[in-house]
């Protein structure tokens, strides 16, 4: 492997793309923080640095790159391959639920299957016109409450984390995309102080057993612990959750609860509930539904 992608022979953006990705592909980066390929995330680079548009036509890829912009495009790509680090905190951006949002390792990377449910608008399960008051659990980058804050314009959303440097984060991109009239946040633990109720709770906590986090790609150990770490099983958060959901849903309400590959365990530490365990169309797991009265039961 080079130590910089040869872009001697790429002018275009699709060639640069070409080129990119023969460099990510050689140097076995871990992909998961936006793309799940060398070609996805080399085009999430220059379209970031090009300033091409995602929704455009194909004509895009024959869009020629300054001088400027292939230097760009040469240091970030060598940056990440050398450093590790996930590429959205190279731009500063990733997309989620087809919104950008500003990150930085202050918060987790957005990559929630949730967003498909949000799209959806969280059909079949829950009638849209019903929802009108949304928490949102350990917020990180404000992502999911912002998108269901778009989904639902009649709704209000409360956004929680214990971390103040990503409710800085949250702030700003509650900015950027006009909701702040809509969405709030709250420093605090969980769900303490906060009051229902809630038609709809959602949560993507932390859920990676403390053991398991030294043993994750380089890449994830840019993010920060206290987003991926919980407890000895992964499952501390979930069982806060779970304990204090009940009291905050409607009656009509529903629990949304990612857990990722822990959700057997999270299953058979509580078989009482009847977890819903979602399939998706563009991969994830681990996302469970509970209705109010299946957790007040």
């Amino acid at each position: 492997m080079t130590e910089s992608p040869d872009l001697s022979l790429a002018v275009t953006a699709g060639q640069l793309i070409e080129q990119v990705a023969a460099y990510f592909s050689a140097a076995d980066i871990h992909l998961g923080h936006g793309t799940d390929n060398p070609v996805d995330e080399a085009a999430a680079l220059i379209f970031h640095i090009m300033r091409l548009d995602h929704t455009g036509t194909a004509d895009q890829y024959q869009q020629p790159a300054t001088s400027r912009e292939r230097a760009q495009i040469v240091r970030l790509s060598r940056e990440r391959v050398q450093t590790r680090t996930p590429l959205p905190y190279l731009t500063g951006e990733a997309w989620f639920a087809g919104i950008p949002f500003y990150v930085e390792p202050a918060v987790l990377i957005p990559r929630s299957p949730i967003a498909e449910l949000i799209i959806d608008r969280f059909a079949p399960w829950l009638a849209a016109e019903q929802v009108r008051k949304i928490l949102e659990v350990g917020t990180g980058s404000g992502c999911i409450a912002i998108a269901c804050a778009l989904a639902f314009p009649d709704a209000q959303v409360v956004a929680t984390d214990i971390s103040p440097a990503a409710l800085d984060v949250a702030g700003r991109n509650i900015r950027r995309h006009d909701v702040a009239d809509r969405v709030s946040l709250k420093l605090t633990d969980h769900m303490d102080g906060v009051a229902g109720p809630f038609d709809l709770i959602i949560s993507n906590p932390p859920y990676v057993p403390v053991a398991e986090v030294a043993q994750l790609p380089a890449e994830y150990r840019h993010e920060p612990e206290l987003g991926l770490a919980s407890g000895a099983d992964g499952l501390d958060s979930a069982r806060r959750i779970l304990q204090d959901a009940a009291q905050l849903l409607s009656p009509s309400g529903m629990l949304v609860l990612e857990v990722g590959a822990q959700w057997t365990a999270l299953q058979e530490a509580f078989p009482q509930l009847p977890f819903n365990w979602l399939d998706f169309e563009r991969g994830g797991i681990g996302v469970g539904l509970l209705s109010a009265n299946a957790l007040q039961s």
